[in-house]
Order: structure tokens, then sequence, then C-alpha cells
């Protein structure tokens, strides 16, 4: 890897992945589930955070028992796997990741969605080769991206943290990063509000050109 060389850790869901209407729906299936009311995407960007019981619990006004949460969480992600077939990347993700890499660049996924099925997703857009890594949750949902982005950043191997940068939607994203070293991207085109995402302190960017463009300045 050459002298300025840089590295992006992208994020999935709401990111490089158009999702958010089927997790927005996924969401209100969850919640009636239990009686509770559905809510707008405005709605979900305003609440959500993660871990995910704890968005819950904004929404209940207090946290969900064991058992309202398995149950929440397995509609949750019955629906989402069926809607999930009609979303598609983001636009545009195809030749940014191409220009990232063209410019000498390296890039990686790293998704709290599980493994086992993000893997077959990504490589079924295509775009699997661009990245050296992909990583998605390995454990039980509901937690925080900060213990992933450890082993994922770990494992990358040769480079330096100080030249990485994570793009994502969720405040937990730049939570992740700040908690290796690396810097961060937020974008609005997925899970939190802008206000939201302003409140974290580094750069909110409303697409993914943008996200990009950033990682290089600050990186440059």
């Amino acid at each position: 890897m050459g002298k300025k060389a840089a590295h992006i850790v992208w994020d999935w869901n709401g990111t490089l992945f158009h999702d958010i209407d089927a997790v927005v729906g996924a969401t209100n299936a969850a919640f009636a589930e239990i009686g509770l009311a559905a809510i707008t995407l405005e709605q979900y960007r305003e609440l959500y955070c993660v871990p995910i019981p704890r968005f819950y619990e904004r929404v209940m006004g207090r946290l969900p028992t064991d058992a309202e949460w398995q149950a929440m969480d397995d509609v949750f992600h019955r629906h989402y796997t069926r809607a999930r077939v009609g979303c598609g990347l983001t636009d545009g993700v195809e030749s940014l990741l191409t220009g990232w890499q063209d410019a000498g660049h390296s890039q990686s996924l790293l998704s709290m969605y599980g493994h086992e099925e993000l893997v077959p997703l990504v490589r079924g857009f295509g775009i699997e080769p661009w990245f050296v890594r992909v990583d998605g949750r390995t454990g039980p949902s509901g937690g925080s991206k900060v213990e992933h982005m450890v082993r994922h950043v770990g494992a990358l191997g040769g480079v330096d943290v100080e030249r990485i940068v994570v793009i994502g939607d969720a405040v937990d994203d730049a939570v992740a990063a700040v908690g290796v070293g690396a810097g961060a991207v937020l974008y609005t085109g997925g899970s939190h509000s802008r206000g939201a995402l302003e409140g974290v302190g580094v750069p909110v960017v409303d697409s993914l050109a943008e996200a990009v463009a950033l990682a290089g300045e600050l990186t440059g």
C-alpha cells in the first residue's frame, strides 16, 4: 500500500444498501406484534438508536421484557428478509467503489447484519471484489458496532488506523470509528435525522459521493 493510500470502512444497511423503507416496515411489524402503533420514517429517524432495546424503550416508554424483545426481534427479521428483496444499492455505489480503488486506496465492509446473510447478499450485487474484507455481525442481534469494529480493523492488516474513515448512516458508526481511532463521515440517507447525526461532531453529508470526497480530504 502506497504512502498516500487510505481506507474506507463502509457500513451496509442504510448506507451502501438502500433499505430504510424495508427497515421501517419491519420495525412497524415488530411493534404491531406487541400492540404498538406504527411510526413514520421521520419518527424512526428521530428515535432510532442502539442498542436496539433502547430504541424500543424510546417508543414504549420502558424497556421491552425479554419475551417482548425476542418476539419483536423474530418478527422484525422475518419481515425484513421478505422486504429486502425489493431493495437495491444506493445510487452511484458501483462508480464510487471503483473510483476509490482506482485512486489507489482500499475499502472494506462492516455490517451489523448477520454475517451468513450479508456475504451472499453483497456477492449477489457483484461488488464483493472491491472489498478486502466483508464482515457481518456474529452473535446475537441488538448490540453495538464498537466491538465488531475493533475486530474488523485489527484483521485488516497493514492499514494505518489514522488513514481509515468509516462511512455510515448511524451515530453508532461514528462511535465505533472513534473507538478505534479512525475518522468518520455520516450519511443522511439511512436511519438517523440530520439533527441526530450532527450532534456527534463528525462531518454529515447528504450523498455518498460527498462522503467519499470527504474521506479523501480527511486522509489527504
